[in-house]
């Protein structure tokens, strides 16, 4: 059954529970001694470290691609997720991204466009509407969330550059600097971390560059200020922190199709038809539920098919992963 509703989501911003509560909520949890590791993780974050003040977004647009599952928790979807550059582990991220300031940032344009040049966060943001987006997260070892973004439509962004008819491709790269991203200083990755799409896929309307998520801004730890958010992609294509986008003739190499050829293609959706080397995608745990309630069967292109499967007709897509 498909994800994607056509019409407008009737979901709206003052039927997703407060943050407050679901901290107090993972707070009963944690005394009672009930919950999984991640879940308790979570509960030890206060409310200040996960930056949960007051809603920041107001008056969001409502996006017709939402699912209309059941968010996961806050506390989870900021207590548990991978981001190398702070640490290897599920819960380095919120533990070591405390005192990263994304604030100013700017990011530069390069290549094949009219426009090229370095330019400020609030240029990207101030002239779209910004929108929330729900969107099941479905990672590579079989992991999901549900995480209610907030961000633009990439496509809006790139006709901001007017980018030339040698424009196939779109790389992106993450920050690099080891004093402010401790897990830089590991050689467990070649840094800076690097992205790739083909132009269709950047221009896809379900692709999405991310500022915040439950209406407020990116917490660090989930790729502030600004990440990209490529639904059928997930677990492959999730770079955050960004600080270039470059347009090229050629097809660039991202970080994992380097290091790992035969495991991450340039090409990876999130496929059950396709395993990566050393497990299945054929299935999903939902992180949040209890361990008891099994497995979720995983759609092909996390449920979004009908949105993207033309951009891959005639592509083995076992053999281009």
């Amino acid at each position: 059954m498909s994800i994607i509703i056509k019409n407008k989501s009737d979901i709206l911003s003052s039927e997703i529970t407060d943050q407050k509560i679901y901290d107090g909520r993972r707070e009963f949890i944690k005394n009672m001694g009930l919950g999984t590791a991640a879940l308790l993780a979570g509960a030890n974050m206060s409310i200040a470290e996960a930056k949960t003040q007051a809603q920041k977004y107001k008056n969001l647009a409502k996006s017709q691609f939402s699912t209309t599952e059941k968010l996961t928790d806050f506390s989870d979807i900021t207590g548990y997720n991978n981001f190398y550059e702070f640490g290897t582990g599920k819960y380095d991220p919120a533990k070591r991204a405390k005192e990263f300031n994304p604030d100013p940032w700017s990011i530069a344009i390069e290549g094949e466009v009219e426009k090229p040049g370095v330019y400020n966060l609030e240029d990207f943001i101030k002239p779209y509407a910004l929108e929330e987006r729900i969107y099941r997260f479905r990672c590579v070892e079989g992991w999901s969330m549900v995480i209610p973004w907030v961000g633009f439509p990439l496509a809006d962004m790139i006709k901001q550059f007017k980018p030339t008819s040698k424009a196939k491709y779109v790389e992106f790269v993450t920050l690099y600097d080891k004093e402010r991203m401790p897990g830089q200083a590991l050689r467990v990755l070649p840094w800076p971390y690097t992205e790739g799409l083909r132009m269709d896929e950047a221009m896809n309307p379900l692709t999405l560059m991310a500022v915040g998520l439950y209406g407020n801004e990116l917490p660090n730890q989930n790729g502030a200020p600004i990440r990209l958010v490529v639904p059928w992609k997930y677990g492959f294509k999730n770079i955050k922190s960004i600080v270039k986008i470059r347009f090229t003739e050629h097809q660039p190499t991202s970080t994992w199709n380097k290091i790992g050829p035969k495991e991450y293609g340039f090409y990876s959706n999130v496929n059950p038809e396709v395993d990566h080397p050393r497990w299945s995608q054929k299935t999903e745990r939902k992180i949040g539920e209890p361990f008891w309630a099994g497995k979720h069967k995983t759609l092909k292109f996390n449920g979004y098919g009908e949105q993207v499967a033309h951009m891959y007709k005639g592509m083995d897509l076992k053999k281009f992963f």
